[in-house]
């Protein structure tokens, strides 16, 4: 009897496991574009009023009393899917709550973690509403290795960005896979897209090589950016937000949804508006973002996009000595700003303004064209408009040139006395003298001794960008396709303000007019409106073509790409001559890169890359002596070259998400444009040829996520930047010739070899922590460190021949502390957001930007007495609401 019991119980037993286990639901929640993971994704059974959360790794486990049910996976800004329950559910793909995103992502070139071998960190869209607050839009990703990013002056918009110790010109910046960097310089002014985070989706940051297939590659890295596209659901939001000195924002988005008849159309639109954290640093700003889409049958997609951002911005220029710092008030000693005062009536006046709005426009196709091969085709238009203002000498009572520093708010790193009200809390340190200046520029006999100049910076830059690709076997894929770009730069300094004089005579008129030798023309009375300085047409064309093959089976995808273009370059003087062309120059560039990763399990993966690039000299420093008054080629410029490799391993499980990286990159030949003398431009410049730089390091990220509502995250990078080689240049006198003594060219050589590479740190850690409260209640905390921080520097070279330079000034470590707050309730049954920001929340003083002051000695304390410097913000604060309906 007994043994008939225990039979019986361990039968009972045995069938109640077996059905336990059956009840157990996993599966992994994936983007179903990028095939990324999705963390946090709620999974709910609404028989069983049971649910979870996706882990790390998009994974997810369920014990279910039954698996006749159905699950319910909602994330926010993807569609919900309601699904049967199953022991295994496999990869289940969210999409996008967005009418044909996945096309832009095509076209964009957004990397896959666990397939695109490069090293990669990606921000959605979620992320920039709930970090962003007061922030410039690249400090986002400040959290990301070996990118730093400051708002420099202060200024709306006047931020920059540097990856893995390179400028803003060699990190190559995509919207939807449409290059943005300029055309004639290589670099952008964030203040143009200032507006871009209210309609980003995806904003990815590629270190290195990068997946980026254009026809003309960056150094660095590359920033890709995907915008909205067209929200599949009907419906919309409104927007609040406001922070610290008076700082203002409105936003609303609508859209109809994806209709029956095939059109869909998004609108959205903002106003941002503040006083600015420093002195004179107001701004209003304007973005506005339109797509309209339509469905053409089932295997085409045509969709019209205009974005833009008007603004107009007052800035800081004025770096200044820690000491000058040191001598004003806390409280507001480092937002003072020594460039902006008043006239007699008291009426605002400022040298330093810009005004700028960039509108986007394309029209992008797509047509799959068969279950194999995909065509998508960009034409895109942009129109620049806007300028900066800057100080213009004129001539004083005995008609030599008046001292044009005289118009900054500082020289040198100490602040301009000359011109300093007695309106400050501590003497010497008050506003512009405007009212001054004015009285004396209507006394002079020669008119203004100073002025206003706007200087004029327009555009017309059209482009196509088109991409084939055919799936010739299950395992690989080719891509090919087509880059055209043309520019047109249109380039003139126009009198803004006389400052109370009646007229001005421009100085430049008698060393490189056309009419130099005119006298009549040369002491003209100019006024409010009239040309000054330069005057000049930049062309810029360029024809590319790429092409890709990729191979994915299994653990291993990997790739291989070229690409080649050709760029034209030639300008028209306007100043200096009347309407003369230059000659055209040409000049060719090609690319060669691949990379392979391997998935040994679910777990690991490593990759590797490799690439060698001969990058075309940009137009503003390379192709002209003198871009901005010359039609002189210069005869040493070249090819810079790139060689670059790269090996990175990666860890993802239900609880932590780890990606280790070691890299080396060998900048070549490139070319450097130096004043010869710091302290008197006019005497000329020093074009340096044959400059090389190693950049190498080691780069982490690690996301733990050890409980369900704790998220975990830290960050670490340790680089070694150095220029590798001296150089060897000429000297251009300022009419743009090449300075030579009895018919000999006059050379200068510089020692470079061993300086560490500046303008951003060498050493980055970052840890982070965000934790659910309660349901929709999130609070989250993140801290940045930055070391091994050297100067700016700008070579000074005074003299034809050798000149040594010494190791630039180590800036000070720096720590700060960002909090966030986020809370997601209802409001008459209207979904609702409030988020909360508090940068640099234990009010930290440290130095963010410093040019160095050229000291020639190994004491770093020397070195700092000499250093111009903006200190970091203190702390700021924003609060936003969110409504969608």
């Amino acid at each position: 009897m007994r043994k008939k019991l225990s039979f019986l119980l361990v039968g009972v037993l045995f069938c109640s496991i077996t059905a336990f286990a059956q009840s157990v639901v996993k599966g992994i929640v994936v983007d179903k574009d990028t095939k990324e993971p999705l963390i946090g994704v709620t999974v709910f059974s609404e028989s069983e009023k049971k649910g979870t959360a996706t882990e790390l790794d998009g994974s997810f486990t369920l014990s279910l009393a039954s698996l006749k049910g159905k699950l319910k996976f909602t994330y926010v800004g993807y569609k919900p899917v309601t699904l049967d329950a199953a022991s295994n559910m496999g990869n289940i793909e969210l999409e996008p709550d967005a009418f044909g995103l996945s096309d832009v992502i095509i076209t964009s070139t957004i990397g896959v973690d666990r397939k695109t071998p490069v090293a990669m960190s990606t921000i959605d869209a979620e992320v920039i509403t709930l970090k962003l607050g007061t922030k410039e839009f690249p400090e986002l990703l400040k959290s990301t290795p070996s990118v730093y990013a400051t708002k420099v002056g202060g200024g709306y918009g006047d931020s920059r960005v540097n990856v893995r110790g390179f400028d803003s010109p060699n990190v190559a910046v995509m919207i939807n896979g449409v290059p943005m960097n300029d055309m004639e310089w290589g670099g952008l002014y964030w203040s143009n897209w200032a507006g871009l985070s209210d309609v980003t989706r995806i904003y990815q940051v590629q270190r290195g090589l990068g997946a980026v297939k254009i026809s003309s590659p960056s150094v660095g890295g590359s920033i890709n950016i995907v915008t909205k596209t067209t929200d599949a659901q009907k419906g919309g939001s409104v927007y609040y937000g406001m922070g610290n000195n008076g700082y203002n924002k409105v936003a609303f988005n609508v859209s109809t949804g994806l209709m029956d008849n095939g059109w869909a159309v998004t609108l959205l639109g903002s106003k941002t508006w503040s006083d600015g954290y420093i002195q004179s640093t107001d701004f209003e700003a304007y973005s506005y973002f339109l797509n309209v889409s339509k469905q053409l049958g089932d295997n085409q997609v045509l969709s019209f996009t205009a974005f833009g951002a008007p603004q107009w911005h007052n800035q800081r220029k004025d770096q200044l000595l820690i000491e000058e710092w040191a001598k004003l008030p806390e409280g507001e000693r480092y937002q003072y700003n020594a460039g902006y005062g008043y006239d007699a009536s008291g009426q605002y006046k400022t040298f330093n303004r810009n005004e700028y709005h960039k509108p986007q426009i394309s029209l992008n196709h797509v047509w799959d064209i068969n279950l194999k091969s995909n065509l998508s085709t960009a034409l895109y238009l942009s129109l620049g408009s806007g300028g900066g203002y800057s100080g213009l000498a004129g001539k004083d009572e005995n008609g030599a040139t008046f001292n044009r520093n005289l118009a900054y708010g500082s020289t040198n790193g100490r602040v301009n006395q000359d011109y300093r009200a007695n309106d400050g809390k501590v003497a010497g340190f008050g506003t512009y003298d405007f009212a001054k200046l004015m009285r004396q520029n209507a006394d002079n006999p020669n008119g203004s001794l100073l002025a206003i100049q706007n200087a004029i910076n327009n555009h017309v830059w059209v482009g196509l960008l088109s991409t084939y690709s055919n799936k010739i076997t299950k395992e690989i894929e080719l891509q090919g396709g087509i880059d055209f770009r043309y520019y047109k730069g249109i380039h003139k300094t126009k009198i803004e303000d006389l400052l109370g004089g009646s007229f001005l005579i421009d100085p430049q008129r008698a060393i490189d007019g056309k009419y130099k030798d005119n006298p009549e023309w040369v002491n003209e009375k100019l006024t409010i409106g009239d040309i000054v300085y330069r005057n000049y047409d930049g062309f810029v064309m360029q024809e590319g073509v790429f092409g890709q093959a990729e191979y994915s089976k299994d653990k291993l995808s990997a790739f291989v790409s070229g690409s080649f273009n050709v760029s034209n370059y030639w300008r028209v003087e306007k100043f200096a001559a009347d309407n003369e062309k230059s000659k055209t120059t040409n000049k060719a560039g090609f690319g060669v890169k691949g990379g392979a990763n391997y998935n040994f399990n679910q777990n690991h993966n490593a990759f590797v890359n490799i690439g060698y690039f001969s990058r075309t000299p940009f137009y503003s420093a390379g192709i002209y002596t003198n871009n901005q008054k010359s039609n002189a080629i210069n005869p040493d410029g070249q090819n810079e070259k790139i060689f670059s490799m790269e090996a990175g391993y990666g860890f993802i499980n239900r609880f932590m998400n780890a990606k280790l990286n070691i890299y080396r990159t060998q900048w070549m030949d490139k070319t450097m444009v130096y004043t010869l003398d710091k302290d008197r431009p006019q005497d000329g410049t020093v074009n340096l040829n044959g400059v090389n730089a190693l950049h190498q390091g080691v780069e982490l990220e690690v996301n733990v996520r050890p409980i369900e509502k704790l998220n975990l995250r830290a960050m670490a990078a340790f680089n070694n930047w150095k220029w590798d080689s001296n150089a060897s240049g000429f000297a251009i006198d300022d009419k743009g010739q090449v300075v030579e003594k009895n018919g000999v060219t006059q050379e200068v050589l510089v020692n470079l070899k061993g300086i560490h590479v500046g303008n951003s740190p060498q050493t980055f850690v970052a840890l982070g922590a965000d934790y659910e409260i309660f349901k929709g209640m999130r609070i989250g905390l993140d801290y940045n460190y930055y070391g091994r921080n050297f100067a700016d520097f700008k070579v000074s070279i005074n003299k034809i021949g050798q000149n040594d330079f010494y190791q630039p000034w180590q800036i000070p470590d720096a720590h700060t502390w960002d909090m966030n707050f986020s809370y997601r309730f209802d409001i008459l049954g209207l979904k609702t957001s409030l988020y909360t920001n508090i940068d640099n929340l234990f009010d930290a003083v440290w130095i963010a930007d410093a040019q160095d002051g050229g000291v020639k000695s190994d004491d770093n304390d020397e070195k700092a007495k000499k250093a111009q410097v903006y200190y970091g913000f203190g702390r700021t604060w924003s609060v936003g609401l969110k409504v969608h309906f």
